[in-house]
């Protein structure tokens, strides 16, 4: 089966570029600097920023996408169609500790298409990282809830090669309204993580 959600593409990338700065000052659609509340009208999704942190540019969210694209194509040795994927809000602390969301369509055409789609994204992330000669362990998936809502998760953790640990990265997805919405939370301390999961935890969702 071909994988029909690319929305990980931007996961790979935050680990793969995460040195280069972000200078530009233009920002995502649908957030408010003011109250630093984003409200995603197609997800009916509603999260505050913590203080302190810097909104990702829509600039650098869809620079980082076309990289992921081309690392993924030169995996799977074929081009991926990325129109549909959406970069929705991304904050960061540092070069390290960075939260990012996606949406894209999904059109269910048989029955545990969805499930399929993520457990063939999961292993295809798995064999991107060790292609690019990284140590890498991987979490079981579990289903957590998030404003009543049951999101799958699993985490990675990337190693350098003396073994010693550089990052984590825990992703959550769900499929809501027709589309196939992911966060990914890259961190590597316990504090930047709190704050990050603290403010996706108290997310609001319309039912």
């Amino acid at each position: 089966m071909l994988i029909k959600s690319t929305k990980t593409l931007l996961v790979i990338l935050i680990l793969l570029t995460s040195c280069k700065k972000n200078n530009s000052n233009e920002h995502i659609d649908e957030f408010n600097s003011d109250s630093n509340i984003y409200n995603s009208k197609e997800i009916g999704w509603t999260i505050t920023i913590p203080n302190d942190w810097k909104v990702t540019t829509k600039k650098q969210s869809n620079k980082d996408t076309n990289k992921g694209k081309e690392i993924i194509e030169n995996q799977i040795g074929s081009e991926i169609n990325i129109s549909g994927l959406k970069n929705l809000i991304g904050f960061q602390k540092n070069a390290f500790n960075r939260f990012q969301s996606t949406s894209q369509p999904f059109e269910i055409e048989y029955p545990g298409e969805w499930q399929e789609n993520n457990v063939l994204l999961k292993k295809l992330m798995y064999n991107t990282f060790t292609e690019q000669e990284m140590k890498i362990d991987t979490s079981a998936t579990t289903v957590v809830k998030i404003d009543g809502l049951d999101f799958q998760t699993y985490e990675f953790t990337i190693y350098a090669p003396d073994g010693k640990e550089i990052i984590k990265q825990q992703l959550y997805n769900r499929l809501i309204n027709g589309f196939d919405f992911a966060v990914n939370i890259n961190y590597n301390n316990e504090a930047d993580k709190k704050e990050m999961v603290d403010a996706w935890v108290n997310s609001k969702f319309k039912k």
